[in-house]
């Protein structure tokens, strides 16, 4: 039996994977781990919770492998995954915070926020934070290709597949999403 090194791409992990082999996972998940998670933490900002997201992603997508399009690149089909990962992690938080104020006071200490708090970093990890805080700020239609085009060094045309948009609207999206982030940030600094 081949161990999990013995691939030379993706569609031989998935055929294999398809087959019930485990190394067929296992090269998927090692190979393409990173990139989740980066793109999770990109958009969490807190390294918890993208991990929890990305388990999250790769067990919707070896649960749904036999659906998988092999003519579609496979980094795709998981990151349009965790997108839609993402996007359900920030419907629950929104819940969760709706709850948190509705709640009488006394109840809704056992409900926590585990945002980080922007002051407890100091010298170049409050710059960080500034720049997360600030991409966090936009909105998810603006952030979302700029962090798989910038932070995960895909083309426009993957991220517009990966999102379900035209390679134009990626674009457009990335170039207001640098206008916006620069306003945020001068607004920050003179603060």
């Amino acid at each position: 039996m081949a161990g999990a090194t013995d691939f030379v791409d993706d569609s031989q992990a998935v055929a294999a994977a398809l087959n019930g082999r485990q190394a067929g996972f296992t090269w998927l998940m090692d190979r393409h781990r990173a990139s989740v998670f980066r793109y999770a933490r990109g958009q969490v900002r807190d390294d918890d919770e993208a991990l929890d997201i990305t388990q999250e992603c790769f067990v919707s997508a070896f649960a749904a492998l036999r659906r998988y399009d092999p003519a579609r690149p496979f980094r795709t089909w998981l990151l349009a995954i965790a997108v839609n990962k993402c996007r359900d992690w920030a419907r629950r938080r929104a819940v969760r915070r709706f709850f948190t104020f509705a709640m009488p006071l006394d109840d809704a200490l056992s409900v926590s926020d585990d945002a980080p708090d922007p002051e407890s970093a100091l010298g170049s990890a409050q710059h960080v934070d500034r720049i997360r805080s600030a991409l966090a700020a936009l909105p998810a239609n603006l952030r979302e290709p700029l962090v798989l085009c910038t932070l995960e060094g895909m083309d426009q045309i993957e991220a517009g597949a990966v999102l379900g948009i035209s390679r134009k609207a990626v674009e457009t999206r990335i170039y207001r999403a640098r206008q916006k982030l620069t306003e945020i940030l001068a607004e920050n600094s003179s603060d």
